[in-house]
């Protein structure tokens, strides 16, 4: 998963049959043949990707209501759902809830509060929230969360009032045109707790996501926080594990760079993200073409030791791992390892990733050897020992390095163990 771009001059707009062959000239490239991945390209970037009657896929002109902006695959299925869906009483609140798009962030987003404050009702029993200091919001009646790394007391709040923190600190950088670097930077707290300077995760980081494209749901297509907004909430589902919604959001993504004409590297990131997508769903092969192309073009456009070609690195070495190809992951890690530790530091996220990959690819290897596994043991208990030091125990990063020690652990002692 990419972290979110940074921000960057608005592109110049393209006319649209301009916009429409280079999309084209990018399927072509990506061998993208079939009238319906052609059409993911083309289509309007709505997260509303399904007809509000019978569910298909909608076409790239859609129709919708004239009102409230549903959408529909055909003129009977509007009028259908007006007559026997319900939408003759729902148009009107969705209407004044701000359209379609923005009726369905709103209730996404209450929706996914709920479920966040439910998972961390054992962990914030009896505390308050640290920026409103009460135990249930004033407004919404939402019980506290705390996906982050803070300990004790600290990092209790409420979804609504982490999300509104984020969006004042925003609308200051941008009332006050306060730069790149200092947008980029705010624009971090829609995912980032502000005490332990770690990003939320799970369930809490799915509600913030819905919270941050609710927010921005509204502004044009060609707005780059509205973009990014759009990336939040696809990580955030990402987090929590919800790939069906997740893919809409990534395809939706792409079709927008694509017809906005950015960076290479902006749509190189939409392509990560997408490719994210199609392992958790089980195309395994797809995501790993994907993520080939993307790690070479990545290096090629920016080296070696860039953030985005080491993260580049990182995916295309755990879906190697996934399908396991242990000796492509080895080779790709052992020039990848070194560079991250120089770039990162020890410490990093990405670093203890690709340490306990390359671990676990010396260790699942039927051919290794037993220097393999008592190097793959030593690097997992040097990796677990940093991750709960920097994440805390409930992170899941800590969780997945510590089963892979157990499982480590495992195999060496069976290899070291003499036969009866």
């Amino acid at each position: 998963m990419a972290a979110v771009t940074l921000f960057q001059r608005e592109n110049h707009k393209k006319p649209a049959h301009m916009k429409t062959r280079q999309m084209l000239a990018f399927a072509a490239r990506r061998k993208i043949t079939s009238d319906h991945g052609i059409a993911a390209l083309l289509r309007f970037p709505m997260i509303l990707t399904k007809c509000a009657s019978c569910a298909a896929p909608l076409p790239h002109l859609a129709k919708q209501c004239s009102r409230c902006k549903t959408r529909y695959c055909s003129a009977p299925c509007q009028k259908k759902h007006w007559e026997e869906g319900g939408h003759d009483k729902l148009c009107k609140k969705i209407r004044k809830g701000g359209g379609a798009e923005q009726y369905n962030a709103n209730k996404k987003y209450a929706e996914a509060t709920t479920v966040a404050a439910e998972a961390c009702t054992v962990d914030t029993k009896g505390q308050t929230c640290y920026i409103c200091t009460q135990a249930l919001h004033w407004k919404t009646k939402e019980g506290l969360v705390r996906g982050c790394a803070c300990r004790g007391t600290a990092g209790f709040a409420h979804v609504s009032c982490l999300a509104e923190q984020a969006k004042i600190l925003m609308d200051e950088a941008e009332e006050n045109n306060l730069g790149a670097k200092v947008l980029t930077a705010r624009f971090r707290r829609w995912e980032m707790c502000s005490l332990c300077e770690q990003d939320y995760h799970g369930v809490v980081r799915c509600a913030l996501g819905w919270a941050c494209w609710k927010t921005y749901v509204g502004r044009p297509e060609g707005n780059q926080v509205r973009q990014l907004a759009m990336e939040m909430l696809g990580n955030g589902l990402f987090n929590a594990g919800f790939h069906a919604d997740e893919l809409l959001v990534r395809e939706a993504d792409l079709s927008v760079r694509l017809r906005l004409g950015v960076a290479e590297d902006h749509i190189l990131s939409a392509q990560g993200n997408l490719a994210d997508v199609y392992g958790k769903l089980g195309r395994r092969e797809q995501c790993l073409s994907m993520r080939r192309d993307v790690y070479l073009k990545t290096l090629k456009l920016h080296g070696e030791e860039h953030g985005d070609t080491l993260r580049a690195a990182d995916n295309y070495a755990i879906d190697l791992y996934d399908l396991r190809r242990f000796k492509e992951a080895k080779a790709l890690l052992l020039k990848t390892i070194p560079v991250a530790r120089r770039v990162f530091g020890d410490s990093d996220e990405i670093t203890l990733r690709i340490r306990s990959i390359y671990a676990g690819a010396l260790y699942m290897d039927d051919g290794g050897t037993l220097d393999d596994l008592r190097e793959a043991v030593a690097t997992l208990e040097d990796t677990a020992r940093t991750a709960q030091r920097v994440f805390g125990g409930s992170h899941p990063r800590v969780a997945a390095i510590g089963k892979h020690l157990q499982e480590a652990r495992k195999v060496l002692c069976a290899h070291e163990t003499p036969s009866p």
